[in-house]
């Protein structure tokens, strides 16, 4: 595995976000899914290195409230839409102009929103979300919100029982997470508009957890969708998404 490097860089609040680096050549963003990191995400599973090795200098920040970033437990650090001003930030910080940007899952909702609020990479690669995921977060933010108000309640057989494992095997600050989650906000179908650059949709075949990737396909300006094998939690780990990642944005 290629060696990174990390540092801590501050974002638009003065809140300390830990940024992962690998490779050198056009830097692309990779912001990783809900209680998830970028080691788990982007590095353990080999998907950085591919971009790496393809002439990628591969970014990758923890969220707020995750990994090596930030998690404060003060409601304030947590304003409204605080993802995607992360994002703006660490574009401005690192004075990115030329570049490519991916996200999975809620990492994916942040890019489509920073697109939408006025970032302009060259590529997106929205992975692990369909139309309604990103219309309906309310509806997916009071599911993880009732895990970790249930999460010593909760035994195998319930559906919030592969989401505590998941919180548990990360290791989840969960005050700070559900802070967090109250923080995102929804992305509005008739903006989806201003998403004009080429726009993978690279899902799992069997990954329904937000919604349907081929329609956001057909719904996006030049959205181009991409399948490959897994459930929403196993195509992270499946060796075709760092292949899909490569393909589009090398293309």
């Amino acid at each position: 595995m290629s060696s990174f490097s990390t540092e801590h860089v501050p974002s638009f609040d003065g809140t300390e976000l830990a940024v992962h680096r690998m490779g050198g050549g056009r830097p692309i963003i990779l912001l990783h899914g809900l209680f998830s990191s970028a080691e788990m995400n982007w590095i353990k599973f080999g998907h950085a290195q591919k971009l790496a090795a393809a002439g990628f200098e591969v970014i990758m920040p923890d969220l707020r409230a995750h990994g090596h970033s930030s998690m404060s437990h003060n409601a304030l650090d947590y304003p409204h839409g605080v993802l995607s001003k992360d994002l703006a930030a660490l574009v401005g910080h690192l004075d990115l102009e030329d570049y490519d940007l991916a996200g999975f899952s809620l990492g994916a909702r942040t890019v489509a929103k920073g697109v939408i609020e006025g970032l302009e990479p060259r590529r997106l690669a929205l992975c692990g979300m369909g139309l309604e995921g990103l219309a309906g977060w309310a509806r997916r933010s009071a599911f993880f919100i009732d895990a970790i108000d249930r999460f010593d309640e909760i035994k195998r057989g319930d559906p919030a029982f592969m989401a505590k494992s998941f919180m548990k095997t990360m290791n989840i600050d969960r005050e700070a997470a559900r802070l967090l989650l109250g923080a995102v906000e929804d992305v509005k179908q008739a903006d989806l508009a201003r998403i004009t650059m080429p726009t993978a949709l690279i899902c799992g075949d069997k990954d329904f957890d937000n919604g349907s990737a081929k329609e956001l396909a057909r719904v996006l300006p030049d959205g181009r969708y991409r399948e490959i094998p897994g459930t929403h939690m196993s195509s992270v780990t499946e060796g075709a998404l760092g292949d899909a990642l490569v393909e589009f944005f090398g293309g």
